[in-house]
Parts: C-alpha cells; sequence; structure tokens
C-alpha cells in the first residue's frame, strides 16, 4: 500500500505540474500565476506544505487531521476528505466556540485565530484552522478537519489567497480503509 500511496501523491503532484504549466503556457504572463500557490497535506506525513507556481516550499507545518481513517464519506464520519479543493473563505475564528462532547462544555478558542473554510462539495464545514489543543498536532484528533498550531496559522495565513487550490492525499492506512 505505501507504493500505492507514492504513486497517488506522484500523480497528484504530476495533475497539478501539469495544470501549472498549462496555465503558463496559455497565459504568457509570469504576473498571472505568481499568486498561483498551492497548499498541499499530507495526511501520511501529518504535514502542510505551501508550494509556489515553480514548486518551491514557502511554509510547512505539522498538522492534525480526522480521528478516522478513510476519505469522508458523511457527515460525523471523523473523516477529514481527500482531493482537491479550493479556500472559499478565511474567517475570523477567535471568539467561535466549540463542544467535543467530552464533557468539558463549550471551549472558547477551539478554532484558533482563523478558519480557512474550504469548498469540499458533498460536505459542510471542512476547513484548516488553529487549536486551544497544540498537543493534538501531529495526530489523528479532529472531526474531519485540518488543525495548525495557532502561531503556524498566523505565519500561514498572510501567505493565502482566496480562491486557492487545496489538495489533500490520502495515508497508507486511508487507502486501505477505503
Amino acid at each position: 500500500m505505501r507504493k500505492t500511496t507514492k504513486l497517488l501523491g506522484c500523480f497528484i503532484l504530476g495533475a497539478v505540474a501539469a495544470w501549472f504549466a498549462y496555465k503558463c503556457y496559455f497565459d504568457n504572463t509570469l504576473q498571472n500565476i505568481q499568486n498561483a500557490n498551492l497548499l498541499l497535506i499530507s495526511k501520511q506525513e501529518m504535514k502542510l506544505r505551501l508550494i509556489d507556481y515553480k514548486g518551491r516550499e514557502l511554509f510547512a507545518a505539522h498538522i492534525a487531521c480526522g480521528l478516522n481513517y478513510g476519505n469522508k464519506q458523511k457527515p460525523g464520519d471523523m473523516k477529514t476528505p481527500e482531493g482537491v479543493f479550493s479556500i472559499c473563505d478565511i474567517q475570523n475564528s477567535q471568539k467561535w466556540t466549540h463542544d467535543f462532547h467530552d464533557g468539558k462544555g463549550k471551549i472558547k478558542g477551539a478554532y484558533g485565530p482563523f478558519f480557512i473554510r474550504l469548498a469540499t462539495p458533498g460536505h459542510k464545514g471542512i476547513g484548516i484552522h488553529g487549536t486551544h489543543d497544540s498537543l493534538s498536532i501531529g495526530t489523528r484528533a479532529t472531526e474531519g478537519c485540518i488543525r495548525l498550531k495557532n502561531e503556524d496559522l498566523e505565519r500561514l495565513v498572510p501567505m493565502l489567497n482566496v480562491p486557492m487550490t487545496v489538495v489533500i492525499t490520502p495515508s497508507a492506512q486511508d487507502e486501505i480503509n477505503n
């Protein structure tokens, strides 16, 4: 399965590279693509990377993702969706609360300073956000969103634009469960 995941990752990166090449060729204007960055999220590596149009890594940070393995199928399945999506909004979430149903009630700051809302057809409320629990980073702990340390999120947000392409790749275990 590890080979399958690597092949899938290579295929997705190849497809993204082909899209950038297509864009460069037909636009004929470098200025039009200089901000055509890409967020690449690997559930295998538990890492988010911001990649520029030349393939250079501009930013990298560890993440937490969905508690359960596999591609998101339905609300409440605690899985992170896999595929190609886009950022549709960046919201201030400092005052938002969330009840994790762990007996602690609503937690203020559960989403950190920002919620980067993703357009994920068939699913609502999926995004990239901060956390009140930085110890969860590097684990499978979310209800489906991608979670970053708040300080990483604060560094990332100024580098983003709407819309921006987001690619979420599965881990080997996700592939088995799919």
